[in-house]
Formats: structure tokens, sequence, C-alpha cells
């Protein structure tokens, strides 16, 4: 693998990302998943994919899924982080259903969604974009709907809106 531009934006948009998470999680004394929160980043299988897909103002995953229509960097990721509800499905007569998400990945979760937030929007950001984004997304993630409630009452929490 050649080192370019694309490498060097990506991994500081990676360690941004997971400074201001990490910083969160703390707050909610969550301090192991704030150390190793994302580090599946940086496997190969990951960075690769995602460097070459990067730009900066959003997760390379959704170009690489536009451009290839699939990410394997997605497939890594979700099945290695458990702050994704994703990792929390399974299947049953060809359904999709969660089997229940514990409160400290949902507290992650939300963390993860504040870290990206700041890391995205930069100078940009404000309190009310989190909420904004779990809003926009949440109808479609295959969830129970008490971790729903949960998620967005911490996010309502941590971001104080």
């Amino acid at each position: 693998m050649i080192i370019n531009s694309l490498h060097i934006k990506h991994f500081r948009t990676i360690v941004r990302h997971k400074w201001y998470t990490g910083i969160e999680c703390f707050k909610l004394r969550l301090y192991w998943q704030g150390l190793v929160h994302d580090l599946s980043k940086f496997s190969l299988c990951e960075f690769s994919e995602s460097a070459k897909y990067y730009q900066g103002t959003r997760t390379p995953i959704d170009r690489a899924k536009e451009v290839k229509g699939h990410s394997l960097a997605w497939l890594h990721h979700k099945g290695k982080n458990k702050h994704h509800w994703h990792y929390w499905t399974d299947f049953r007569n060809g359904k999709v259903y969660s089997v229940g998400i514990p409160d400290k990945y949902l507290k992650e979760m939300a963390c993860d969604i504040v870290g990206a937030s700041k890391s995205y929007l930069g100078g940009k950001y404000d309190p009310s974009e989190p909420m904004k984004y779990l809003e926009k997304k949440i109808d479609g993630w295959v969830m129970k709907e008490s971790d729903k409630v949960y998620v967005r009452n911490i996010l309502k929490e941590i971001t104080k809106t």
C-alpha cells in the first residue's frame, strides 16, 4: 500500500473522531470504551478502503457503497464494534430482528454520534446536530423500541438539547 495524502487525512479524521467520542465516553464513565472505541478503523481492511473513498465531510463508507454497491470496510466494522445496532441483530425466518443492546453500548452509540458530528462538522458543529442525525436515521434502525428511547435520552443528556 502506497501512502498518499488521503491516507494521512483519513488517519487524522479517525484520531479526531476517537478523541471526541472518547471525551464523551469518559464523561459517562465508559473509560475502556472511550479508549478502544473504533480501533478496528486502523485495520488494513477498514483503513485502506476508507482512505480510498475519503471525502472529509462524511463517512467514506457511504461513498464506497455509492461506487461499489457495498463496503467491505463496513462489513468488518459493524461486526467488530458493539456500539453499532447492526452488531445486535440476527436473522430468523427470513427476517432481521434485534436481540437488544446492553446499556453501555447504547451510551457509546450516543457518544459516537456526538463524536462523528464534531469531527465531520468541525467549526460548524452545533449541539443540536447529533439529535438531528439520530432522528433522520433511527426509524430505519432495527432496534427494540426501548433501546431507541434510551439512546435518544442519553443523546439529549450529553448534548443538553
